[in-house]
């Protein structure tokens, strides 16, 4: 009879916990959406305007495309 009540007890107390936390995880996704909604409305995300390739100008800098060339022969001739 004493074990019954233990473990009736046990149960219930689980059941409570268990849904004390899903009570709280579902009102967490639901404030996190309202939330992000607020942030979104009063604080865009700014425009990323693409420049086009031809107007970057001539590319890479000379001097940075020689040092990247030596490294890469120098890599080239250590793994030989």
């Amino acid at each position: 009879m004493i074990e019954q009540s233990l473990v009736s007890q046990g149960l219930e107390l689980m059941g409570f916990g268990m849904g004390v936390v899903f009570v709280f995880l579902t009102l967490l996704v639901f404030v996190t959406m309202i939330m992000s909604k607020l942030v979104n409305k009063f604080v865009p995300e700014p425009e990323v305007v693409a420049k086009p390739a031809a107007a970057t100008g001539s590319g890479a800098d000379p001097q940075l495309l020689k040092v990247l060339a030596a490294a890469v022969k120098e890599h080239r001739a250590r793994q030989k």
